[in-house]
């Protein structure tokens, strides 16, 4: 029997309304990683002291 490939393949770029996820390099055990990157849900608008009467 052939034995499996140590390496893992690249995965491409998962994109969603709000995340993006990325694969990360393997460590020396192995183990590939993803990172997750959150876009916000909602704008922020700064803080306007409101006039007085």
């Amino acid at each position: 029997m052939s034995e499996a490939p140590k390496t893992r393949p690249k995965v491409p770029e998962g994109k969603s309304r709000y995340l993006t996820t990325r694969q990360m390099p393997a460590n020396e055990k192995g183990y590939v990683g993803y990172q997750t990157i959150w876009e916000p849900f909602q704008k922020e608008v700064p803080y306007k002291t409101p006039k007085t009467p």
